[in-house]
Order: C-alpha cells, then sequence, then structure tokens
C-alpha cells in the first residue's frame, strides 16, 4: 500500500512541474539517441574500413623469405671456431621465393580441423609494356574459386567476371588504376615483361577494384596456371598460401606452429594489420566518450531539477514527514522521479537513435574507390543499446540520488517554524 501512494505522490510532483520534466525526459532522449547513432555510425565504419583489410587479408600467409645465412662458412670451420667472426655484407641465400613441397604442405592443411580454407597464390613481379614506357606492376596468379570463396574475390571485379579468368586462356585482370594508366578496355591485348626479361601477351578481361589506389595501380590477377607459364615453373609452383581459419583469435598461435612445423615463414592477421585495429579501437573509444559525456550532462540536468523542485516543495515535504512518513519514503519519491525521467527517456531514446540509425543506413553512399559500398555503414550491435539503457538508468539514478538524501534530511519542525 505504501508503495501505491509513494508513486502517486511522485506523479503528482512530475505533473506540478510538467515542463521541467519533459525538459529532463528529452535531455536523456537526447543524449541516448545521439549515443546509439554515433556508436552504430562509427562501428560500421569501422567494420567497413576492417572489411576493406580483412577480406582481402588471409588470417595466417605462408611464404618463403629470401635472408642472408644465419650461418656462414667460418663459423663452420673448426679452425676458428673459438674466435669472433665479423663478417660484413653479407649476400642473401641463392633461392626461389618458391614455397618447397608445397603440395604436402596444403594436403596437410586440408586435415587441419582449425582451418576453414586454403588459397595457393604465385605473385609475380612484372612490368606493363606501354609503347616505350614500362609501368611496375604484380601479377597474382590464383585460385579463382577459392578466391571467390574465402576472400570475395568476385565483390571487388566492378567490370567483367571472375568465371572469364577461368575459360579465358592467358587472361588478366587488370587493377582499376593500371587500367586507367594504360587506357585500356576489356577485350584488350597487353604485354607484360618479367624480371628475367620475357615478354608474354595477356588479354583482359575484366578491372577490379579493391578501394586502395596504391594497389589497384600496380596489382592485378590472372590464374595459378597461367603465371606459371608466365615464369616457365611447373604447376605445384607457388610462393603464397593463404589460410582463413574458423576462428581468427587461435592465427598467432598456429603462425608460430606452422613456421616450425612446414619450415617456411608466417604471418598472422593480428600482427600484419596491428596498426589499423589500433586505429579502430580509437576510433571506437572516441565514439564511447563522446556518448558518456552526453549522458552525463542530461545527469546534471536532472539533478538541477531535483535540487530546485525540492527547494519549491520544501513545505510539502514538511507536510508528508509531519504525517508521519519517514526520510527513507522522501527518499523513494525523488529516487522514483528521478528514475522515472531514466526510463522514460531512455526508451524514447534507444526507440530514436534504432530509427535514426535505419535513416542513416538508407542514405546512398557512392564513391568510385569504394565499389562495393552502396549505403552508409551502420551497426545494429544490441550491445549499445544495452549499455545505452544500462548508462540511462545509473545516470539518472545518480542524479536523483543527491537531491533525494537532501529531502529526506529536512525536519519538518524548521520548515513549519519558518513558514
Amino acid at each position: 500500500m505504501k508503495f501505491k501512494l509513494i508513486a502517486k505522490i511522485s506523479v503528482a510532483l512530475l505533473k506540478a512541474r510538467l515542463k521541467q520534466t519533459m525538459v529532463a525526459a528529452f535531455g536523456v532522449t537526447f543524449s541516448i539517441t545521439m549515443f546509439i547513432t554515433l556508436l552504430s555510425f562509427m562501428a560500421g565504419l569501422n567494420d567497413l574500413l576492417d572489411n576493406l583489410i580483412l577480406n582481402r587479408t588471409p588470417h595466417i600467409r605462408l611464404y618463403n623469405e629470401i635472408l642472408p645465412s644465419e650461418i656462414q662458412p667460418i663459423a663452420q670451420s673448426a679452425e676458428y671456431a673459438r674466435d669472433y667472426h665479423f663478417v660484413r655484407h653479407i649476400k642473401p641465400k641463392n633461392e626461389l621465393l618458391e614455397i618447397r613441397k608445397s603440395e604436402a604442405i596444403i594436403m596437410a592443411l586440408k586435415n587441419d580441423p582449425n582451418v576453414r580454407g586454403i588459397a595457393a597464390k604465385t605473385t609475380v613481379p612484372i612490368f606493363y609494356n606501354v609503347g616505350a614506357i614500362n609501368l611496375t606492376g604484380v601479377i597474382n596468379g590464383i585460385d579463382v574459386d577459392a578466391e571467390n570463396k574465402l576472400f570475395t574475390f568476385q565483390d571487388y571485379v566492378v567490370n567483367g567476371k571472375t568465371i572469364d579468368l577461368k575459360n579465358t586462356p592467358n587472361s588478366v585482370i587488370l587493377g582499376i588504376g593500371a587500367a586507367k594508366k594504360m587506357l585500356v578496355q576489356i577485350g584488350d591485348n597487353i604485354q607484360i615483361t618479367t624480371s628475367e626479361g620475357n615478354r608474354f601477351p595477356l588479354k583482359v578481361v575484366g578491372f577490379f577494384q579493391s578501394g586502395i589506389e596504391e594497389l589497384d595501380k600496380v596489382q592485378s590477377y590472372a590464374t595459378l596456371a597461367t603465371t606459371q607459364k608466365i615464369l616457365g615453373k611447373p604447376a605445384a609452383y607457388v610462393t603464397d598460401i593463404q589460410v582463413k581459419l574458423y576462428d581468427i583469435t587461435l592465427a598467432p598461435a598456429l603462425a608460430k606452429m606452422y613456421n616450425k612445423r612446414f619450415d617456411v615463414e608466417a604471418i598472422d592477421i593480428q600482427t600484419a594489420n596491428s596498426q589499423f585495429e589500433t586505429g579502430s579501437s580509437i576510433r571506437t573509444l572516441i565514439s564511447y566518450a563522446v556518448g558518456i559525456t552526453l549522458l552525463i550532462v542530461a545527469g546534471f540536468g536532472i539533478y538541477n531539477i531535483l535540487n530546485m523542485m525540492i527547494y519549491e516543495k520544501m513545505d510539502s515535504i514538511a507536510i508528508l514527514k509531519a504525517t508521519g512518513f519517514s526520510g527513507k519514503d522522501v527518499n523513494a519519491i525523488f529516487l522514483t522521479i528521478a528514475l522515472t525521467i531514466g526510463l522514460v527517456g531512455g526508451f524514447l531514446g534507444l526507440l530514436f537513435g534504432l530509427g535514426l540509425s535505419a535513416v542513416i543506413g538508407e542514405i546512398p553512399f557512392n564513391t568510385a574507390s569504394l565499389p562495393t559500398v552502396k549505403t552508409y555503414p551502420i551497426n545494429y550491435n544490441p550491445k549499445f543499446y544495452l549499455i545505452g539503457a544500462l548508462f540511462s538508468i545509473v545516470t539518472t539514478y545518480l542524479a536523483g540520488y543527491f537531491p533525494s538524501k537532501k529531502a529526506s534530511k529536512i525536519d519538518p519542525v524548521d520548515i513549519i517554524r519558518g513558514k
């Protein structure tokens, strides 16, 4: 019965200062709305930027890096075993970039339960021949089906089809930047020259655009068979083995294991993109900071309104305490007012935040550098709405706690005597 009475008194006090109550609720609504919208948009932007890299990056990359020999011939001589060896200008080992025993490695990886898929690749440094001018470039020999499955390769082919790369012998999909430099169209033939000086004709069957301009100026794609033919190598020749895992967090540990097991260099996606991940974390931190600041500002508004309400309702509080209401009851009345403002404002804020995010998510966003993006990116992560709801309750509770504590300590005798 007492709870119902406290609720009725709280509603009466809210109605008595309806305009101020609405202003406080609007402050919470606006704060939650902007908090949800800001985090959803920033998280969507982070996802977009991450996908530009992560969609085209293997979780683990196996490759053979040419390095100087760690043990020089002089170190193997018993005559100089006790001497210090000062050897300068050490030359790299005379070996190819090919991954040795690649077929056995691929077979072992396919049997690994952590591996979702494998895509072999052969990288060939070349020159695009444009009249008397040679432009530097790189042709990536790929397994088209594996690239489509693991790295959504087809999403970045803006002209032409990836199937044409398989069906047309000696064909190439050019980076859009390289195509513009050479002024070529689909169906044209181009000439390339390898680092050994061998010339090779290729037919253009499509254009590729990753969204990273510097890459699109040099990169192009052909089938593994075509690049092996350009180099005059057998079908087992590959320079990279790209691995996608079921759980990306296992990449660092598995990369170390593969390095020892297969005697090849292995780099995980976290190491390869550490700077990029740092940028995403900082942007997310800024978004949370701005959103929480908005909620705290709204909390100060509720605090001021409740303080003014207590000042104006001193006589009402005195009468309540004189008629048997305890300090805890008065405390509960003003906490109920604060939480009511927080709950109503928070609910409307979550609703408007969802609506505003949906509106932004439908706004067209067309840019030549990001062909796969059609609208502004939005992330509807339920976590943002849960955080917004919790903060609206916590902020308004704290904003109401201190004024309610002050009201509970009012002495009715002093108030009535003063009147």
